[in-house]
């Protein structure tokens, strides 16, 4: 698990990751947010800055309860469900939120990533879960996602977008183009009839296999709830 401060160097992380949404596609203009987890709050962009013109003082931290330090800008109007992510699984340090064009596609027809390729389980789970349609920022957002993300590191929030977490910012990040590939993947066989999907039996061993690869371990204990040794 990334250990993130309020100091110079998480927010600008927090910066770069933001522009790197837009630079990959997955975001546009003002309507994804990134978030670390700093042990005493968060970072978390604020509300109506561009990317291009965000700077690291810009960079908001707050308490997980609301409470926003002095002379700081007003946070992302989705900071309650990067706050309750924090609050709920142990061991994430870092959320992405964005409008990335084809999960936002899935997102809006209301239809979750089945396990039509191997690489969904890259989010610890059998697919991408879709979580229930509540207003943005709102509480009730936050605990359709919490839901959601109950046995899984990602999903799509219906008719909005989607939401990647991970031990660490570039994790996250990585996952959430990982959602969008295969939300894309989806998104073209459902125009030819529709995928052939793997078997619990397949996907089982995919999540074996992954389980030595990488830090997908780290991975399903996320998306499980669980607390990793956060010396690692």
């Amino acid at each position: 698990m990334k250990q993130y401060s309020n100091d110079l160097a998480s927010r600008q992380a927090v910066v770069q990751a933001l522009q790197a949404l837009g630079d990959k596609n997955l975001n546009k203009g003002t309507s994804g947010n990134v978030s670390v987890f700093t042990g005493e709050g968060m970072l978390i962009t604020p509300t109506g800055v561009a990317p291009e013109a965000l700077l690291p003082e810009h960079v908001v931290h707050m308490s997980l309860s609301g409470e926003v330090d002095e002379d700081q800008l007003t946070p992302s109007s989705e900071w309650q469900m990067h706050a309750d992510v924090y609050s709920g699984k142990p061991g994430v340090s870092a959320v992405v939120h964005c409008h990335s064009p084809y999960a936002t596609i899935l997102a809006c027809a209301r239809r979750a990533i089945p396990a039509m390729h191997y690489m969904v389980a890259a989010a610890g789970s059998y697919g991408i879960p879709l979580a229930d349609y509540a207003t943005f920022g709102s509480k009730e957002l936050s605990e359709a996602n919490l839901d959601a993300l109950s046995t899984s590191m990602a999903c799509l929030l219906a008719n909005h977008g989607q939401l990647a977490i991970g031990f660490d910012l570039p994790a996250a990040l990585k996952l959430a183009e990982l959602v969008e590939e295969q939300a894309h993947c989806y998104w073209g066989t459902l125009a030819i009839g529709g995928p052939v999907l793997l078997d619990k039996e397949q996907m089982d061993d995919v999540l074996s296999a992954f389980m030595t690869y990488g830090q997908q371990e780290k991975r399903r204990d996320l998306a499980s709830g669980n607390k990793f040794n956060q010396e690692d």
